[in-house]
């Protein structure tokens, strides 16, 4: 007998064509089976060191798209190659809340279904936002897996995990008590579909074809009038001041007095400050003319409520700042409109978009509409809901990034040779460890990160949601019952009360240099702010009811996605606590 021949006939022949479908299913049960990439980092003398890839995790809004693909495709790449070189490798995968983003899909399926959140409790909307969570959630790791990507599937984390929220709250406890976590009113960009207020990172740019509309102020003593040029005549209704350029050699005769606004008939004076741009004809040198040039008349419109830079004339000048919107975007007296007359009674309630035009109709009627001109212009939109994002006066939490443990730390990293003066307020480099050790590359990117620095505004980390990590705070904006407030510190104050380490107090009424408490008070604000640190879930949730009974109240508000996105690379490695 022919052996050979035999066994010839018994070997399988290949597929002319490779079937996905008829390997992959068991190639990826035995993985799973042997733990293949499973991570167990046990550097010793002379083993290799541990390596790991933090996926960033994708937002459970969607399914996977091929960018995602791609993305995940250079990551398996360069774990499966660590691997091959001997090293312990951790491709940790995870997914991310994401707040707004998510939020917002879910209340477009509402809508669809003749709902919106506010006809929900805030734990029964979280319910159902926490099962497109699992929806999605599942539908991304099994595209993941289908992919071949060779993650530590035991090691599956979410943005709100119990482990990532512990690292979430300690992280905002330490910030807190150390001063830079604060809670304070500012303008901020606020999305009013949303009804939310954004980040400057979460607003985009856009060119937008509008008009400037010229408008006739007149002046309180008869004497005449200024005209102001003004892209958004529906905020007129809370101006506060007309300013004009020092340099504008119409200052001099106007000093000191004041115009009328039409419509609401407020009385404000013209101040005088170099941001207001002087028009073509009083500008001099054409080659260092600014573009706004063209289309202004020396005379700007200040409502310090509803525009950025008009906030800084007015901090500048002690303005008055009188916010006429709603959330919502519509004119509204019940936001700091005090003063509206008979005339502005007819704006209120209308949309923003519908008050300009009712607003320009006016001024022409009433034969102070100078002119109107085309003009093309940038506008903020919101990220997420695309609309024009709207300078909003409000009560946010915000991260002082500006402070020179933070920002300054940062540029104290850069070489010297890439960052060689400190801006005002950075302290110089010292020769402490971490200084002058941060390389790029390529080096031109050191130039757009300090520029980065170098421009930052404080953190705004608060956002009007009811899906995300809500704020650790707890307030009473109200002065207590004396029995009952000194009950509540003696047990805030109690070192073993159920564990507790440390609180954090930001109070007006209380002096009493603990070692537990911190006392801040932020210009006028009266209020006492308990801010918790990690603690066990009973724990969190004993204290909590304790601060209820006592009067407080947890804030409202979530934190921005990306307060807990940042310390993906920590939570998801059990820190605080080493040992998870």
């Amino acid at each position: 007998m022919n052996t050979a021949s035999q066994d010839s006939t018994s070997v399988p022949e290949l597929a002319k064509s490779y079937s996905p479908g008829d390997t992959e299913d068991g190639v990826r049960a035995l993985w799973g089976e042997e733990g293949c990439f499973h991570a167990v980092p046990s550097p010793g003398d002379g083993e290799a060191a541990p390596f790991s890839i933090l996926i960033p995790p994708p937002n459970v809004t969607a399914a996977l798209h091929l960018g995602h693909a791609f993305n995940n495709t250079l990551q398996d790449v360069l774990a499966r190659y660590q691997r091959m070189q001997g090293r312990p490798t951790l491709w940790m995968p995870g997914t991310d809340h994401a707040g707004i983003a998510t939020q917002s899909v879910v209340e477009k399926r509402l809508i669809q279904q003749g709902m919106s959140r506010t006809d929900l409790t805030r734990e029964a909307f979280i319910e159902k936002v926490q099962a497109w969570k699992d929806e999605y959630e599942t539908t991304i790791v099994s595209q993941l897996k289908v992919m071949g990507c060779s993650c530590d599937w035991d090691r599956l984390r979410f943005t709100m995990d119990p482990v990532c929220t512990r690292a979430v709250r300690e992280a905002f406890f330490q910030l807190f008590e150390d001063g830079l976590i604060y809670r304070g009113k500012r303008l901020v960009n606020w999305d009013p579909v949303s009804m939310t207020a954004l980040a400057d990172d979460e607003v985009e740019m856009h060119d937008v074809a509008g008009h400037m509309w010229y408008l006739r102020y007149p002046l309180e003593d008869g004497s005449g009038h200024v005209t102001v040029a003004t892209t958004r005549p529906e905020t007129m209704l809370g101006d506060t001041a007309v300013a004009i350029n020092p340099r504008d050699p119409r200052a001099e005769a106007l000093r000191g007095k004041n115009v009328v606004v039409p419509i609401v008939g407020r009385i404000i004076p013209i101040v005088e400050d170099d941001y207001v741009v002087l028009p073509r004809e009083l500008s001099g040198d054409d080659e260092t003319l600014d573009p706004k040039a063209e289309f202004a008349t020396g005379f700007l419109k200040v409502t310090p409520a509803h525009d950025p830079n008009d906030w800084e004339i007015g901090l500048r000048h002690e303005l008055p700042v009188i916010n006429v919107m709603a959330p919502d975007g519509s004119i509204s007296s019940d936001h700091g409109f005090d003063d509206h007359s008979a005339e502005a009674q007819p704006f209120l309630g209308m949309s923003r978009e519908d008050a300009r035009t009712a607003i320009v109709a006016w001024f022409e009627q009433a034969g102070l509409l100078e002119n109107v001109r085309e003009y093309e212009h940038a506008v903020g939109h919101s990220y997420r809901s695309h609309v024009p994002i709207e300078p909003y006066l409000s009560d946010q939490w915000y991260v002082r990034v500006t402070d020179d443990r933070l920002r300054g730390e940062a540029l104290r990293a850069m070489r010297e040779e890439d960052c060689d003066v400190m801006p005002e307020g950075v302290a110089p480099r010292s020769g402490v460890e971490g200084d002058a050790g941060l390389t790029f590359f390529p080096d031109r990117y050191a130039k757009t990160f300090r520029s980065w620095h170098e421009n930052l505004r404080d953190w705004c980390i608060s956002r009007q949601l009811w899906w995300g990590h809500r704020i650790p705070v707890w307030m009473r904006t109200v002065e207590p019952d004396p029995e009952a407030h000194a009950v509540i510190l003696k047990q805030l104050d109690d070192a073993e009360l159920e564990g507790l380490d440390s609180v954090a107090i930001q109070s007006p009424w209380t002096d009493r240099g603990c070692a537990h408490h911190v006392r801040r008070i932020a210009g006028d604000l009266l209020q006492e702010q308990v801010c918790l640190p990690a603690l066990e879930d009973d724990d969190q949730a004993s204290l909590a009811a304790e601060l209820e009974m006592g009067g407080f109240e947890q804030d409202p508000d979530v934190l921005d996605t990306w307060f807990s996105s940042a310390l993906w690379p920590l939570s998801t490695m059990g820190w605080p606590n080493a040992s998870d």
